[in-house]
């Protein structure tokens, strides 16, 4: 079915190849919107091409324009945080955010439902505690195989073993351990985060979950639920959409660096 959900508004998603930006082809599909899509392709040294600049002076992905009616020229948006927000906000993104307040205790502080709760927790949890962990999981990765002379290669595995020893195991260790239990007490038994519905909040877990899983960060021995909350998130509707328009553009799709 073809998208109706823009509202006359015309939007573009800049989307960078094993980067946070698939999160927002997604979102875009779950809310049923039309999009264009330029996508860009990291260079040897994996960074985002200089040509993002142009779009945004911070040069990074995920990035939306948005011209309307309303709009004497294009709105730009990045931060994936920001965007999802927006976007939910403004073209019916409702359905992606659970119900604030648990029946009879509207306006109540203290009434807010646990849905609701863990939701606006993962909104910020996503970006501000466990993407540093697995960014730190994939700086560790390169200084292991970093490509150097055969006589100082056990500097570097000297080096990343003392980062994981002193500060990365343990701190995937907690994380991890907490998303699984809270997998195992979600709302109404759902399979998502915060209950029986994919939320938003679910879409913006998705890239360090899966970053993870497709590192061996976190195993299915250890966390089965982990491990079926992301097989899950990949097998939503939304998210194969979103996969197919890129493969569609780009002839291939990898989720994560």
């Amino acid at each position: 079915m073809a998208a109706t959900n823009n509202k006359g508004a015309s939007i573009t998603l800049y989307w960078l190849e094993q980067s946070r930006s698939h999160r927002i082809a997604w979102l875009l599909e779950e809310l049923n919107l039309s999009y264009g899509l330029k996508t860009f392709k990291r260079g040897s040294d994996m960074l985002a091409p200089a040509e993002l600049k142009n779009i945004h002076p911070l040069g990074k992905s995920p990035v939306i324009s948005i011209e309307s009616p309303a709009t004497s020229k294009p709105l730009v948006l990045a931060e994936s945080g920001a965007i999802v927000e927006f976007l939910c906000d403004n073209f019916g993104g409702e359905k992606l955010i659970p119900n604030k307040y648990a029946p009879g205790k509207e306006g109540q502080i203290g009434g807010e439902s646990e849905s609701w709760l863990r939701y606006r927790f993962y909104m910020h949890y996503a970006e501000g505690s466990l993407m540093p962990v697995m960014f730190l999981t994939l700086l560790v990765y390169r200084i292991r195989n970093a490509p150097v002379p055969f006589f100082i290669k056990p500097i570097p595995w000297i080096v990343a073993s003392q980062i994981e020893s002193q500060f990365l195991t343990r701190n995937q260790e907690a994380h991890f351990s907490f998303l699984e239990d809270q997998l195992k007490t979600a709302p109404d038994g759902g399979k998502f985060l915060c209950g029986k519905e994919l939320t938003a909040a679910d879409i913006l877990m998705s890239f360090p979950l899966i970053a993870g899983a497709d590192r061996g960060v976190f195993t299915k021995d250890k966390y089965p639920e982990l491990t079926a909350y992301t097989n899950r998130l990949q097998e939503t509707e939304g998210y194969k959409k979103a996969v197919a328009k890129i493969e569609q553009v780009e002839g291939s799709f990898q989720a994560s660096l």
